[in-house]
């Protein structure tokens, strides 16, 4: 695909020209949050498709402009655990650190959305200074997750430098990167990246993609690229109505993902970010999508279905029981079956 003739679409004005997002309140909905479309998702969108997976994924909703009276600015509660600016410690021995606000893409349902784009805040050098004493000195944390914004939107250098000195942390046993980059702009997983994320330290790289549609020719090489370089990749898949909430959509993307050794990791139930009611699904409903699942499914290409609950209560497990009673249990069609652990 010829996607270097263009550059990322960032207005409503541009996505009109794109032939997308004719609706006229879209400009209020750019007025409100970020829009970036890169021009590889650009190649990947089909036009002739209303319903086409990427474009709702990326392309903005008047509806984003209608927040439902549960849904939060936070809906995950970073602030709660952030002790530190860039950082988030929800858990003991994990942390997650923000050393960027942007990303290559915007996705309309995103969790952060209040706190991601242009003008949001990165970390200066001395806030990056202090969010890396904080890790120093708190010894329960063994993993480091980077997130934002984008990780891998930092150049190669300072990525680099980044990992580097996470690396250096004794207690720290390994780090996480969590990216759209592979999927939405491969391009830059050039080898000066890739070696950027070489440490003394395990790294591994969740990838985060919803639709299999996303794994163009260019993603897969991006990802082979990464785990030829012997970093491996986890898939971070959100639950998405009208993007992916059918057993057959699922199925197709966790294969997908197996097939390009990405183990599907989590499968998330939308957060309650504002203006993303569209999106949202039942648990009910994911509940029934993973049994489903359970049932023709290698248990290899199965992520656990989670709900981060609001707050900052933390993230819990949702899918199906299959324990009926204490004697009871079912199998993934249904049908039950005595059982005593006597």
């Amino acid at each position: 695909m010829d996607s270097g003739r263009r550059t990322t679409i960032r207005t409503a004005g541009d996505l009109a020209r794109e032939g997308l997002a004719a609706d006229p309140a879209i400009e209020a909905v750019a007025a409100r949050y970020a829009i970036a479309v890169t021009p590889h998702v650009l190649d990947l969108i089909d036009r002739a498709d209303p319903a086409d997976p990427l474009a709702r994924q990326y392309v903005p909703d008047a509806r984003e402009l209608t927040t439902m009276p549960e849904e939060r600015a936070d809906p995950i509660g970073d602030d709660t655990h952030s002790p530190v600016k860039g950082i988030v410690h929800r858990y003991p021995d994990r942390a997650l650190l923000k050393p960027a606000h942007a990303c290559a893409v915007y996705c309309r349902f995103c969790f952060r959305r209040e706190m991601v784009g242009p003008g949001g805040e990165a970390l200066d050098a001395a806030e990056l200074a202090c969010a890396l004493d904080y890790i120093r000195a708190t010894p329960t944390i063994r993993e480091v997750i980077l997130t934002g914004g984008d990780p891998l939107v930092l150049s190669a250098r300072r990525l680099g430098d980044l990992v580097r000195d996470i690396a250096a942390i004794e207690h720290v046993d390994w780090i996480r990167l969590h990216t759209r980059i592979p999927v939405a702009d491969p391009a830059r997983v050039t080898d000066e990246l890739v070696g950027a994320l070489k440490a003394d330290k395990a790294v591994w790289v969740a990838v985060h993609v919803n639709h299999a549609n996303e794994m163009s020719a260019d993603a897969r090489a991006a990802c082979a690229k990464l785990v030829d370089a012997g970093i491996p990749l986890v898939g971070q898949t959100v639950l998405l109505k009208g993007v992916n909430d059918d057993a057959a959509t699922l199925d197709t993307l966790f294969r997908t993902l197996v097939k390009n050794r990405i183990k599907p990791y989590y499968l998330h139930h939308g957060d309650l970010a504002p203006g993303t009611a569209h999106f949202r699904t039942t648990i009910a409903q994911g509940q029934t999508l993973m049994r489903e699942l359970r049932a023709t499914l290698s248990g290899l290409a199965q992520p656990v279905y989670v709900l981060d609950i609001p707050g900052g209560a933390g993230k819990v497990p949702v899918g199906p029981n299959y324990l009926a009673d204490e004697g009871t249990v079912e199998d993934p069609r249904g049908r039950r079956h005595s059982y005593s652990s006597n």
